[in-house]
């Protein structure tokens, strides 16, 4: 079973709801139109059925018609995921949510209150005898201090910690470094919280600020697995900022899913989908918008993000 998880950059449906950002505005100069709005759906559906999955988790979503449309543009592309979920309990501008060839029991996890924090979206999947349960993330961007991800980090360990020892699955973009914890530490617009990370010390990605390891997992109370660690050192990127690789998106597994019981990760299993069409002039080819004005969408690219999946077996 492959389970992947991917920021599309921005889908929104062609009804104008007013949380729109101005440039997905229906209908404007801007050019986001039903021709541009297909292109888009086509040009991520081709993403993930060359990818294949059997779970992926999406962020970045306006609505549950945007995911329905995706949804219906992948099936035609010869890939039917029958089950569908979106976090939409919140009106947040864009949302995260899942495809799926097995059916899910979801729910959102709230963060907060404010529109300013994304719900988490927690799938519960039966496989037989087996349960696994997803969290599909989208934190607070690195535009603010480390503080506003511990928001998120500190719900999602709250419900784990009350899920006791489960088959879990928590991915999505964590906007975190995967090891954030070292990357940050020198960053005072991001280091309010005395080296302090969501991804790596609240959610135990790392033990006494060393990343947890696969062989550790059986040992380390409470600690869960970060998969970048199965890829060399210079390709633990799936997203560039100012030209410098980062992993802000991850696929983090609970100790269950590697006991020899069940539901397996395969090991070195994990992938960035990094396929030549996703990249132009060496950068990752991104949806683009004109640097002429009127600013407008030119019905080109992907997105700012590529994909990561990992293989599982089910007994």
């Amino acid at each position: 079973m492959k389970i992947a998880t991917y920021n599309v950059e921005n889908l929104f449906d062609l009804k104008y709801s007013g949380h729109e950002y101005e440039q997905y505005v229906p209908n404007t100069s801007w050019r986001w139109t039903s021709d541009t709005y297909r292109i888009k759906l086509k040009n991520i559906s081709k993403v993930i059925v060359d990818m294949d999955p059997d779970i992926i988790a999406l962020q970045e979503i306006e609505s549950l018609q945007a995911l329905k449309d995706l949804r219906a543009q992948i099936q035609r592309d010869g890939l039917y995921l029958p089950y569908y979920a979106i976090a939409s309990a919140k009106d947040t501008t864009v949302k995260v949510a899942l495809l799926s060839k097995h059916p899910l029991r979801t729910q959102d996890l709230r963060v907060t209150a404010s529109y300013k924090y994304r719900n988490i979206l927690e799938a519960k999947v039966l496989l037989g005898n087996e349960k696994l349960y997803i969290f599909v993330n989208h934190w607070k961007a690195k535009s603010g201090p480390e503080s506003r991800r511990i928001v998120s980090a500190k719900v999602l360990k709250e419900r784990l910690n009350s899920l006791g020892n489960v088959n879990y699955i928590l991915l999505g973009d964590f906007n975190s470094d995967y090891r954030e914890n070292e990357t940050f530490v020198k960053k005072r617009k991001l280091n309010d919280t005395n080296g302090i990370t969501g991804i790596n010390h609240i959610l135990k990605t790392t033990d006494h600020n060393e990343a947890v390891t696969l062989k550790d997992l059986g040992s380390c109370q409470n600690c869960a697995y970060n998969l970048w660690y199965e890829l060399p050192a210079d390709s633990r990127w799936s997203h560039k900022y100012r030209g410098r690789g980062e992993g802000l998106d991850s696929i983090i597994i609970s100790p269950e899913l590697t006991d020899g019981k069940g539901i397996e990760y395969i090991n070195g299993s994990f992938q960035k989908f990094d396929a030549p069409y996703l990249f132009k002039n060496k950068k990752i080819y991104r949806w683009q918008r004109s640097r002429s004005y009127p600013k407008h969408h030119t019905a080109k690219g992907y997105s700012d993000h590529l994909p990561i999946y990992a293989r599982f077996n089910v007994h």
